[in-house]
């Protein structure tokens, strides 16, 4: 005999993570702490989910916005006692591995691109520019520091010592992250921590993510054919939906270009 509320099938919360990290996207808020808070808090508690799944595709961002989110992932799922499974789309690199590594398990495609563990810092330098035009800068700080990499003068050693502090703890905890969620699926011998990236096959044997794998077939494996998937999304404000501004435009040319580096480019 059939008992309906003892046979039901399986939930699985999908909550679809894209774009650049701390960077608006295209008609959307963009991944930060803030936006995906209420989305996250109703994946992990609505109707008692058996697991929580991330459809993952970000090229990285801020590194501040991916601790942020990650923490709030394995809070939640601490709290709540639900595997969390990350499913890497077309690239999970810098701060998008970085959220992949929130989830119990991480499973990718083939052509997946994981990694970048590192942390990047770039500009423009327009020194002979404007010396060229006869364009004269005028700058007055109080601080010797407060102008430090201005790309109107030239870069100087101590510009580079600065920065040289200021990255080198982020990837130490970049690094940290990726250990203590990882452990001992890592290799003992090798440095994955050079900002190099892999495709999906290589990062399993790497120890950097577990399996091959789609979301719907695998949730289906691993939690039954009849399993019951709701899925959140972040809402496009209604103005969006009409129009874009100047800063979606510029957002938009900037989040394309995270995913251009690597060569997974959005139309």
């Amino acid at each position: 005999m059939r008992i309906p509320f003892l046979n039901r099938p399986a939930t699985v919360a999908v909550l679809r993570l894209q774009g650049a990290i701390g960077v608006a996207g295209r008609g959307g808020p963009g991944l930060s702490d803030a936006a995906l808070a209420p989305l996250l808090e109703r994946a992990f508690k609505r109707r008692k989910p058996a697991a929580v799944a991330l459809a993952l595709n970000s090229p990285g961002g801020s590194p501040v916005q991916s601790s942020l989110i990650g923490a709030r992932i394995r809070r939640l799922a601490e709290e709540r006692g639900i595997p969390v499974h990350a499913f890497v789309e077309d690239v999970a690199a810098s701060g998008g591995y970085w959220l992949a590594t929130a989830a119990d398990y991480i499973w990718a495609d083939d052509s997946s691109v994981l990694g970048s563990i590192g942390v990047i810092s770039s500009g423009f330098g327009f020194v002979e520019l404007i010396q060229r035009h006869g364009i004269e800068r005028r700058v007055h700080t109080a601080g010797r520091s407060k102008s430090m990499l201005d790309p109107f003068r030239p870069q100087t050693p101590e510009d580079i010592e600065r920065l040289d502090r200021l990255l080198g703890p982020i990837h130490e905890a970049f690094k940290d992250q990726v250990r203590a969620r990882r452990g001992n699926r890592l290799p003992e011998d090798r440095d994955l921590f050079t900002g190099e990236i892999w495709t999906g096959r290589e990062a399993v044997e790497l120890g950097l993510a577990d399996g091959i794998a789609h979301l719907v077939p695998k949730m289906r494996e691993l939690y039954g054919k009849e399993v019951r998937f709701l899925t959140y999304g972040q809402r496009v404000p209604l103005l969006r939906r009409f129009g874009l501004s100047a800063d979606d435009f510029i957002d938009g040319i900037e989040e394309r270009s995270a995913f251009a580096r690597f060569g997974a480019g959005r139309g």
